[in-house]
């Protein structure tokens, strides 16, 4: 049986023409090895899984190759390849700097460069995750990274390119890595699947391309776990069973549900996701990246950010127009929302179902109207009158004294129209009923001589005012004296004897009473734990003394008892001879013991 290779490794690029997915860096070194044009030292950074290790390697055959191709690639046959691929060569060190990462590491490296190559033109150290170099490492590595003899060559490699000094960046030329587009991993896996006789369907591809989020060698292993489950044959749902990935059908008839204003299906097609095992935190996720698709696909400039399958861009565009731009805004930042609260959510169910709910509403919270060619916002409700109420025709206001028995029509609009400052608006005592029949009622006549209005005032304070001191007057008032005090107060500890506050009765036992004036009462509290016991009843406790006095105006106020304790010891601050002269007063042998050592003490 035949030690299985994990295809992360099988299927390492051996040449710079089958690394996928940075040209721009591939080109930029092949062309320096053509025009002999190669730095001293170079910095490949980027995400992991992108090909930087990689690179470093066929850089490094390549310069040695004995045969080079006219495009700048190794041949793959001379002895200088053939031996870098069995990995005995001589002349390339690869040093993994996150368990070698001393000084003395870097020293011992650093001895080696003396040396030059026993075969080929150079010798090549690939330094492997850079950054995790210590800082006494970095500055040992500096004059030889300046500096080196003609025929080293430094690659390093790191993920993390902003731990890394400034003076170790000043000295490398530095190639930035990007992230694999879903498109070139898709290619990639399809190529690796016909070499391995796989049946996989495009669709299924393009997840596992999105899965690995632009790292090749995560959608590679993700490739043969796969595999492995399907046993050789990948499809769209067994992919999906696998990745634990949410099927989009689901957010499909989701928005349309919503769209629907059917709070009950979308709730039902979350509890059926539900039961599959999915949690809420991946659903609201999932949910946001679909709306964010679904925005993309509105406009055909940026719909090619739409990174889905082939198979799924027209349904996405077909749902796209039909669907509003200020619902799929609003929308995602009510699930924006949801997904930073979730955690904080204790019923995190109903908290999904909430968010859910509050999407199939939407449509009648917003309205998209067009205003002079403009797209705004504009709340459904205020167009909505559920109350119709009757055109009820003006009243006669008299506006001034006129000489005219009937004024017309025009006069008295223009009386009603006036500002307050230029007239005032009165209710005449003789105003004869409106007939409700006519259209357009006549105004009643006006006299010459006009009797003399009537100004309405409401003063709501005034009568509240003289209601409560009527009340008063009518309720008698128990006279505050200390018999009275302290049989209420012991009503109020039978009280909280009653509602179980045992523990607090003690505290309001050992209070003492005071009258300060006919209004007001005076506690005296032992210690300041004990008036925050009686403060924690204020509520009660008013209500009960104001309800037993029959005084609304009734109030009372704590004091803390002002006591000195006798026998408390105060603390005394000595000195250290002081100290020492109390010590040998109580225990003797020290100053003996002292003496006999000879001991001199600095006071």
């Amino acid at each position: 049986m035949d030690k299985f290779i994990v295809s992360a490794r099988k299927y390492r690029p051996q040449n710079f023409n089958t690394v996928v997915g940075q040209s721009h860096i591939t080109t930029t070194l092949k062309n320096a090895i053509k025009n002999n044009q190669l730095a001293h030292a170079f910095l490949f950074c980027g995400p992991r899984g992108v090909g930087k290790t990689t690179c470093a390697r066929i850089l490094a055959k390549t310069i040695n190759c004995e045969n080079r191709t006219p495009e700048g690639e190794a041949c793959n046959v001379c002895n200088s390849c053939v031996s870098f691929d069995n990995g005995s060569s001589m002349n390339i060190h690869e040093l993994d700097a996150a368990s070698n990462n001393s000084v003395d590491d870097i020293r011992t490296l650093v001895e080696q460069v003396r040396f030059a190559p026993q075969a080929g033109k150079y010798k090549v150290y690939i330094v492997d995750e850079v950054h995790m170099l210590s800082s006494a490492a970095f500055n040992a590595f500096l004059k030889t990274l300046e500096e080196p003899p003609p025929f080293a060559i430094f690659i390093l490699a790191t993920t993390e390119k902003h731990k890394i000094i400034p003076t170790i960046l000043s000295r490398c030329q530095i190639f930035d890595f990007k992230r694999i587009t879903n498109d070139d991993t898709v290619e990639h896996l399809q190529e690796i699947c016909e070499k391995e006789h796989i049946k996989a369907d495009k669709t299924a591809l393009h997840i596992i391309a999105q899965k690995s989020e632009g790292c090749l060698r995560d959608a590679l292993s993700i490739l043969d776990k796969i595999v492995s489950f399907t046993n050789g044959t990948i499809t769209y749902s067994n992919t999906l069973e696998h990745l634990n990935i949410l099927d989009e059908d689901y957010y499909f008839k989701l928005v349309a549900a919503m769209q629907n204003q059917n709070a009950g299906d979308a709730i039902l097609l979350f509890d059926e996701i539900n039961r599959k095992g999915f949690e809420g935190d991946l659903v609201l996720n999932g949910f946001s990246e679909f709306l964010r698709n679904l925005l993309v696909s509105k406009d055909p400039k940026v719909a090619v950010l739409l990174e889905v399958s082939e198979g799924f861009k027209q349904r996405y565009l077909e749902a796209a127009s039909k669907i509003n731009d200020s619902w799929l805004l609003s929308a995602l930042n009510i699930l924006n929302e949801s997904e930073i609260n979730y955690r904080l959510a204790k019923n995190k169910r109903l908290h999904v179902e909430l968010t859910f709910i509050k999407l199939s509403y939407l449509n009648q919270a917003l309205n998209l109207v067009n205003e002079n060619g403009q797209l705004s916002k504009k709340k459904q409700l205020e167009s909505i009158r559920p109350v119709s109420f009757k055109n009820i025709s003006p009243i006669a206001v008299n506006m001034q004294k006129k000489e005219e028995s009937k004024p017309s029509s025009a006069k008295i609009k223009k009386q009603v129209g006036a500002s307050n400052s230029e007239a005032k608006l009165v209710i005449e005592k003789n105003v004869e009923p409106i007939n409700s029949q006519k259209l357009q009622p006549e105004p009643p006549e006006v006299t010459a001589k006009t009797p003399k209005t009537k100004f309405i005032k409401l003063r709501s304070l005034e009568k509240i005012r003289e209601k409560v001191a009527e009340e008063n007057r009518n309720n008698h008032v128990i006279q505050l004296n200390e018999e009275e005090l302290y049989i209420a107060w012991g009503k109020y500890i039978d009280k909280l004897m009653e509602t179980n506050k045992k523990p607090i009765v003690s505290n309001f036992k050992t209070a003492k009473l005071n009258i300060v004036d006919e209004n007001c009462i005076e506690i005296v509290t032992q210690t300041t734990l004990q008036q925050k016991f009686i403060e924690a009843e204020r509520g009660e406790l008013i209500t009960h003394l104001q309800s037993h006095f029959n005084n609304r105006s009734l109030f009372y106020k704590l004091e803390v008892e002002a006591t000195e304790d006798k026998n408390t010891l105060k603390e005394e601050v000595l000195s250290t001879k002081q100290q020492y002269l109390r010590i040998i007063e109580q225990y003797p042998l020290v100053k003996q013991l002292k003496d006999k050592l000879g001991m001199q003490l600095d006071y």
